[in-house]
């Protein structure tokens, strides 16, 4: 596929391979390490606007960031226009640059909440957020689906909405609500939303390959890519894509992933969050089951490393 950079606003991303949002994973060090290998945005996980309004302690830790982050994204899921906007300006997100709304996530607890997807289906509500988070001053970009249901996507018009309200940047996941992470992404509700609207448009879902890649940019004639759970299993899909010189060692990267989450968060955040990346970066590597028993037991940062070098030390493979 064919890199090139993205203005938004006063911001120039250096490539147009975007890294998702992820609970549980896009945290500080994750960001790092994809922007190290070639993404031009990533996003915090998704942090909730009602938590943070009442700053609670855990969504406050997704804000984690340094300015040793070019670009800094934070995610924001809410329904209520008024605490969005109150939220998307507060000092608790002084550092970041971009605001982006989730309008995609099909989970039925917040769906029924009125958040994330639910939005779809409630477009002046929709359109107010986006209009109350502009007041920020900050770049404002949405993520949503093609729609509620397979039968009755809306993908273009909706897009149209997000950049009438003020939206600089929509990336849009090619299924509906009702297909979940499941089924066909939908490349035709994708092109003819790029069609639609003059914004940067990205394309999310599906894209498990620099194949995929490119085939969803050839089709939909869309600004970018956004990988998602694939950039946990291989993270040198960002170096492929954009050709940035690399290590193709998985040790070493497990290695510095846990230095560098030491360094910021406790030992318990650290040894789940190295364990949950090392289960995604083996999923596909041969003779390791007999692994990954020691690797959830493992107890400590020492302990951890030891399994990790058994099952990824001087692999080159990917």
């Amino acid at each position: 596929m064919e890199i090139s950079k993205i203005r938004l606003g006063s911001l120039l991303l250096s490539s147009n391979v975007l890294m998702a949002p992820l609970a549980g994973y896009t945290c500080y060090p994750f960001r790092m390490l994809a922007y190290e290998l070639g993404a031009g945005l990533c996003f915090t996980e998704m942090v909730s606007a009602n938590a943070l309004k009442y700053q609670d302690r855990a969504t406050k830790r997704l804000l984690l960031t340094t300015d040793q982050e070019k670009i800094r994204a934070v995610q924001l899921l809410g329904g209520n226009s008024a605490i969005m906007e109150q939220m998307a300006g507060s000092d608790l997100l002084e550092m970041f640059d971009i605001i982006d709304i989730n309008m995609g996530c099909p989970v039925p607890n917040v769906f029924k909440s009125g958040e994330g997807s639910a939005l779809m289906l409630d477009w002046e509500r929709a359109e107010g957020i986006i209009r109350g988070c502009k007041k920020s001053g900050k770049v404002v970009t949405v993520k949503c689906r093609t729609g509620i249901r397979e039968d009755a996507m809306f993908t273009a018009e909706f897009a149209r909405m997000c950049e009438a309200a003020g939206a600089d940047m929509i990336a849009i996941h090619g299924r509906s609500r009702s297909m979940m992470y499941d089924g066909r992404p939908c490349l035709e509700e994708i092109e003819q939303a790029k069609a639609a609207v003059s914004i940067p448009v990205i394309a999310n879902g599906g894209i498990f390959s620099a194949e995929d890649a490119e085939t969803v940019m050839e089709y939909t004639g869309v600004d970018g890519i956004m990988v998602a759970r694939y950039g946990l299993e291989n993270p040198f899909i960002f170096s492929e894509l954009t050709h940035t010189p690399c290590r193709k060692d998985a040790f070493l990267i497990l290695t510095k992933q846990l230095e560098l989450t030491r360094q910021y968060y406790d030992e318990t955040f650290t040894l789940s969050y190295i364990k949950k990346l090392a289960s995604y970066m083996m999923k596909k590597k041969k003779g390791t089951k007999q692994y990954k028993e020691r690797l959830h037991r493992s107890g400590s940062p020492e302990e951890l490393m030891a399994v990790l070098a058994l099952i990824f030390d001087g692999d080159l493979r990917f």
